[in-house]
């Protein structure tokens, strides 16, 4: 690429990517307009304005640290350019002394005097003429300039090859899209204003060509996945039955129809993947049991794994008095077993004397064999990677693989994160579960929250305290978890304990257990007590600075109180004057406590990125396409992939073709390895 050497060919490469399509990708996020040219006398501070001057002056600083002005004027006026760590010879061979300059940049007023600090061009007429009016600005890094990356750009547009169209054309047509090549050069070479919005017609048809590429991807690995020979589990089994009829309670209707959906999945020769979504307490631990139970009554061994040790450990209490009636040899493998333990945790393994093994990603480790396992069920999805689900079913010929989650995930969301599963959704609670009284406070309560707190420990009930942040930070109001914790400790010493992430995971896990067994009545924390933990005599949880919170994780938090016999309440303590969307979210917790239906308006308010936290969700990071605004895009994606595989299904078609080279657009290679491999 023209003016991109070594060093900064690297640089680019770690903030765009390696590929030219790469650097295309990163689009502009605001524009200048150099159309804007008043007169020196007229013009509006703050604004990007165009101007053509005579230099008269050059007035180097006596001191370094000083800045160097450049005195300009023309017919309407004088200007002053400003340059801080400037070199002066080339400042005077850039702006020679009587000659005439187009000079263009921000202006501003200091003291009465019009000035312009750094220009962002200073060049001949002729040199002017031939820029842009209207120039695109990109997000920048450390080491590229906004030029450099603009010049990039636009030699990289010059250097891309017409291509066939992957669109339907009817499609195209009726959505008043423009071709590829042609939506390229308009979002990089916008025109106002309005070319910047994720809904011109140019940007949102690179977005359907994102979505079509992923999506397309997804159902290419699924169908590869149910290809791959699995195994046939037949159920139910009389493990099942004699499990079903133990439970004190009745399944759920949610739960009967899960248990119904991956029992056929486990009895078909193909690899099972599905998702489990469940709200908070609505039964998924014992739908995955039950489940486990398919594998383990046809010879196979079962896996269920946690992102924690106290959540393995808590599924551990939870299920194994029901393993030990059935007469199943079960175990925990996880980090803290060491020596002896662990050799002999591992031994049963492998020789098959341990028919269900709970523990964290303690059992991806390559000394971890197994006799037989058919069946993996990971839970909380979203703490662990793609690559870690696969490394568990690897460790089996053709394990079935079932994993939860209990944050509610939008449906179109569900689509997109989660294509290459089948999807169960269990949306009823178990009979008994309580509602949770949930009131919305201000900070000036805080006094009578605190003393109530005394009722709550004198009958020997438990309460969290979370806070969003651990330490007091200058540059923030928000509570912090260890200065809250220090002012409860004052009044209530040693019952109250202290969570967040930035301990270690021993003492974390030792807090918890102490917090578990009761002999902690407050513990204030962190959102790490978000997912999983059940503390039944927890009836009371104060979230401070609720109106900080995302409405996903505020009903995760909620999640955590309201799991015992007694009635428990949720108290959203928010600071100063509400925002209109802070109100909504804080409405519609006191509203609901339907996981799905508050996950709905948590998109709608939020975006998708922050909704599931990108990072950390699965979810992929599009580039081009926008969940929030392009949302309304998958179902079409989804029809047209369908039809394609149907019509196509091998793309070896003129259209097939061409979406062949959609896929190699957006680095799908692995898409079309398996098309090749049949």
């Amino acid at each position: 690429m023209p003016g991109i050497g070594p060093k900064l060919g690297v640089t680019l490469e770690k903030f765009t990517g390696r590929k030219l399509v790469d650097l295309l990708w990163h689009l502009p996020s605001g524009l200048i307009d150099r159309r804007y040219r008043p007169s020196l006398a007229e013009v509006e501070s703050g604004r990007i304005a165009t101007f053509e001057v005579e230099i008269i002056k050059h007035m180097p600083p006596p001191r370094r640290s000083l800045p160097y002005r450049v005195s300009c004027q023309n017919d309407t006026g004088f200007l002053t350019l400003v340059f801080f760590h400037a070199k002066g010879d080339w400042l005077k061979r850039a702006l020679p002394l009587g000659e005439k300059r187009m000079i263009s940049g921000r202006v501003d007023r200091f003291r009465d005097q019009l000035q312009m600090t750094h220009p962002d061009h200073m060049l001949t007429r002729a040199a002017f003429d031939a820029l842009p009016v209207i120039e695109p600005v990109y997000p920048l890094t450390a080491g590229i300039a906004a030029k450099t990356l603009m010049k990039a750009v636009q030699a990289g547009l010059g250097a891309i090859p017409e291509l066939p169209e992957w669109q339907d054309e009817n499609w195209v047509a009726s959505q008043d899209w423009m071709p590829w090549h042609a939506a390229m050069r308009a979002v990089h070479q916008p025109e106002n204003g309005d070319a910047l919005s994720p809904l011109h017609p140019a940007r949102a048809r690179l977005a359907y060509d994102e979505l079509l590429a992923h999506q397309l991807t997804l159902a290419l690995v699924r169908r590869q996945r149910r290809r791959a020979a699995g195994r046939s589990f037949p159920g139910p089994g009389a493990l099942q039955a004699r499990l079903t009829d133990m439970l004190p309670f009745a399944l759920t209707g949610s739960q009967t129809a899960a248990l119904g959906e991956i029992a056929t999945d486990m009895s078909k020769p193909q690899r099972m993947l599905r998702l489990l979504q469940g709200d908070v307490g609505s039964g998924k631990t014992m739908v995955a049991l039950i489940a486990m139970m398919q594998a383990v009554d046809n010879g196979a061994q079962a896996v269920l794994m946690a992102p924690t040790e106290i959540l393995a450990l808590q599924h551990a209490e939870t299920i194994g008095p029901y393993l030990d009636e059935l007469g199943i040899a079960w175990d925990v493998v996880i980090g803290r077993n060491q020596g002896k333990r662990r050799a002999d945790a591992l031994a049963k393994l492998a020789d098959g004397t341990t028919r269900l093994a709970i523990g964290t990603h303690a059992l991806f480790q390559s000394d971890i064999e197994f006799e037989n396992l058919g069946m993996a069920v990971v839970d909380e999805q979203h703490r662990f990677g793609v690559q870690q689900r696969l490394a568990l079913s690897d460790k089996g010929a053709g394990v079935d693989v079932l994993v939860m989650t209990a944050t509610p995930i939008p449906r179109t969301l569900t689509l997109t994160a989660y294509g290459d599963m089948d999807v169960s959704r269990m949306t009823e609670k178990p009979p008994g579960r309580k509602p949770v009284d949930t009131r919305v406070m201000g900070y000036e309560r805080y006094d009578d929250i605190v003393a109530n707190l005394k009722n709550i420990i004198n009958q020997g009930q438990q309460a969290y305290w979370v806070c969003p942040l651990v330490k007091e930070s200058d540059a923030s109001d928000l509570a912090a978890a260890e200065a809250r914790h220090a002012a409860l400790a004052e009044i209530y010493g040693t019952r109250v304990g202290l969570v967040h992430g930035q301990m270690k995971p021993a003492e974390k896990d030792a807090v918890m257990e102490k917090f578990q067994r009761g002999d902690l009545s407050v513990l204030v924390a962190t959102t790490v007590i978000e997912v999983g933990v059940n503390v039944p005599k927890a009836t009371v949880m104060i979230i401070e600075h609720a109106e900080r919170f995302g409405l996903a994780q505020l009903h995760q938090l909620r999640g955590r109180v309201g799991r015992g016999a007694e009635k428990s309440s949720c108290i959203l303590l928010y600071h100063g004057r509400l925002g209109d969307v802070a109100k909504r979210r804080l409405e519609v917790m006191r509203q609901t406590d339907d996981g799905f239906l508050i996950s709905e308006e948590d998109l709608r308010l939020r975006g998708a990125g922050e909704v599931l936290g990108t990072r950390q969700s699965g979810l992929p990071n599009f580039r081009l396409a926008d969940l929030e605004v392009h949302a309304e895009l998958l179902p079409a994606v989804h029809d047209d992939v369908k039809l394609l595989l149907e019509v196509d299904a091998t793309l070896e078609n003129t259209r097939g073709k061409a979406i062949r080279t959609l896929l190699y657009l957006f680095q799908r290679d692995a898409a079309i390895r398996y098309l090749t491999s049949g």
